[in-house]
């Protein structure tokens, strides 16, 4: 259903671009980076964090690490990831394809200027083994997602 939800996000956002479903998994930044034949900084890693009573999503670099302070100013509070029962509640994506596509309901989304550095970026599509290549810009268009300087 998660895939769906992206594909169905795609088709009415944007139908230039293609959910990309591969044999090999892509749960994490290195076999994502493999699958797709790209760097592992490309790979747009979504973390779904909370923060008081907030729930956002971060897209950042593959290599990025979140950097606590900088997390903590740039969005109002102390971030803690949720676990994978509650990603899955407020994304409908299974960790591994977490996106900030096809959403259930809406979530402030934020990228990390870590991903400006490429031209193309690979972030998840809704399973552990589909992903989409986007510019960032794009994908922080289409996602309405705010610039944020959060990483290490």
């Amino acid at each position: 259903m998660s895939l769906e939800s992206v594909r169905s996000f795609f088709q009415e956002h944007d139908p230039s671009i293609s959910v990309i479903v591969t044999e090999a998994s892509s749960a994490t930044v290195a076999l994502a980076a493999e699958a797709h034949g790209v760097e592992p900084a490309q790979i747009a890693k979504t973390i779904c964090l909370r923060i008081g009573d907030r729930t956002v999503l971060v897209v950042l670099g593959g290599m990025a690490r979140l950097d606590n302070k900088k997390s903590r100013d740039a969005l109002g509070g102390k971030p803690r990831m949720l676990d994978a029962e509650d990603v899955v509640k407020a994304t409908s994506h299974p960790v591994g394809g977490v996106c900030p596509f096809g959403l259930p309901q809406p979530l402030p989304v934020y990228c990390d200027v870590s991903l400006k550095a490429y031209d193309i970026v690979v972030p998840a599509a809704g399973a552990t083994n589909a992903a989409v290549r986007i510019t960032p810009e794009r994908m922080a268009e289409l996602t309405g997602a705010e610039w944020v300087d959060v990483s290490q």
